[in-house]
């Protein structure tokens, strides 16, 4: 295996000087460096708030066109994109193939570390275009080095299908910079544990996938207030949730509530007849004119 001799010079892989002797601290001393380290990475995740935004702006208009979000890493960054899209269809109400996540090594690299498969650009390339990528679709390459192979290949292949590519890189002016229209750099500094990049790179990137999605969907009107209206009530938690979304949406008690999600079937359904005094087939026909926003087609039947 060859020795790439510019990794040792990134941000990420640089050692932390004054826990070198890590080894030697005890255990309030090691949780308060984590814990002091960690309060960096909201300030760096700060500085990449444009950046962050453009992303955002850019999957909102494929979305809106019907194109997807695709999340791309290895190891860390790669669970990381798994996690945010298995979580968008029971928070958002959403197919499973509007946010997907592609990892080096696939689904058994989830939970067992596959750590290299992340070094083949040509095995990124073909994973992504196995799904069929077009130039209404967003590919999102995460990887805290910035040089990761694997998402380089795909990012690669991203442009080449007039698709929009963004990167999540911990490391400044890496290769995947050059390669991605967007670049969001997260430059947390050094590990603790040096260039175990599952803490503050990790941490970070978490929060900026939490800002995409979360960001995208809100302005896809899955949200109504600061309420979760496309939540699945797919148990009996998400039941629950959904009564008291619908009571705080709309001031009426959980019966009611309850009564308006069993005719409408949906927390958006059941609000619109509430606030709106309508039937469950209005609310769908108000929902359906105003493209699924809550607090429009309260509006619209105020105006009707």
């Amino acid at each position: 295996m060859e020795i790439d001799e510019n990794l040792g010079a990134l941000v990420t892989e640089t050692q932390n000087l004054q826990y070198a002797k890590l080894d030697t601290f005890n255990t309030l001393e090691i949780i308060k460096a984590m814990n002091k380290e960690d309060k960096k990475v909201a300030l760096a995740v700060e500085k990449e708030i444009p950046n962050i935004a453009k992303a955002i702006d850019i999957i909102v208009k494929a979305f809106k066109k019907g194109g997807r979000l695709f999340y791309i890493g290895a190891g860390t960054s790669g669970r990381l994109g798994v996690l945010d899209a298995s979580e968008c269809p029971p928070t958002f109400g959403v197919s499973p193939d509007m946010v997907q996540a592609i990892m080096a090594g696939g689904e058994r690299a989830y939970i067992k570390a596959l750590e290299g498969a992340e070094d083949d650009p040509k095995l990124g390339r073909d994973d992504l275009l196995a799904r069929n990528i077009t130039a209404n679709d967003v590919v999102v390459g995460i990887a805290a080095s910035g040089r990761t192979p694997y998402v380089i290949g795909a990012l690669e292949a991203a442009n080449q299908k007039g698709a929009a590519t963004v990167a999540i890189v911990c490391n400044p002016d890496s290769l995947l910079t050059k390669v991605a229209q967007i670049t969001i750099a997260l430059v947390v500094g050094p590990e603790v544990l040096t260039g175990s990049t599952r803490l503050k790179a990790g941490t970070a990137q978490k929060m900026v996938v939490n800002m995409l999605t979360t960001a995208a969907m809100i302005q896809l009107g899955k949200v109504y207030g600061n309420l979760m209206v496309d939540v699945q009530m797919t148990n009996a938690k998400l039941v629950d949730r959904a009564v008291r979304i619908v009571t705080k949406a709309t001031g009426a008690d959980p019966n009611q509530a309850q009564k308006a999600l069993q005719e409408g079937g949906s927390c958006k359904v059941a609000i619109v007849m509430i606030l709106a005094k309508v039937d469950a087939f209005k609310a769908l026909e108000l929902l359906r004119d105003t493209d699924g926003f809550v607090r429009k087609a309260v509006e619209l039947a105020t105006k009707e």
